[in-house]
């Protein structure tokens, strides 16, 4: 069996509000040591910005995976999903909602919009340290990305 080399460095894109949540993330992204590059928009204007490669974001690389938070001003994670998905350059990002809410309406929305997975962010540092790891673990050493 050929080793194919090392793997490419993957591109996400974390869309949150919370500077505390982007901080614990990026750091806990870094820690792993997983050769990643996390850029973080702070609501979901940006996002779709970011994503369409518009303004500012001309130059953006194209993620390989996006952490979408819900609770977002100025566009809610709902309405960034739904555009995600129903865009045919961008509906095959993997997108993973990653939202402090518990509500099923929330969780069942969320997956008719065509969400990849939906965690419930945990309250508790090590209980977030640890899903974010596993995010990592299975989506970008485990899965076959599609870019």
């Amino acid at each position: 069996m050929t080793n194919p080399g090392p793997a490419r460095a993957h591109e996400i894109l974390l869309v949150e509000d919370n500077p505390d949540d982007v901080d614990l993330t990026v750091e806990t992204f870094g820690e792993v040591g997983m050769a990643s590059t996390l850029r973080v928009v702070p609501d979901g204007v940006e996002a779709m910005a970011f994503l369409r490669r518009q303004g500012r974001y001309a130059g953006a690389a194209c993620p390989d995976l996006i952490l979408l938070d819900l609770n977002l001003p100025r566009k809610d994670g709902q309405e960034v999903l739904q555009e995600i998905k129903g865009d045919p350059d961008l509906r095959s990002i993997p997108v993973i909602v990653l939202s402090i809410s518990r509500a099923r309406e929330d969780v069942e929305r969320a997956y008719d919009l065509h969400a990849n997975c939906y965690i419930t962010k945990p309250v508790d540092l090590d209980e977030f340290t640890e899903a974010v790891r596993g995010i990592e673990r299975f989506w970008l050493r485990l899965a076959r990305l599609p870019r």
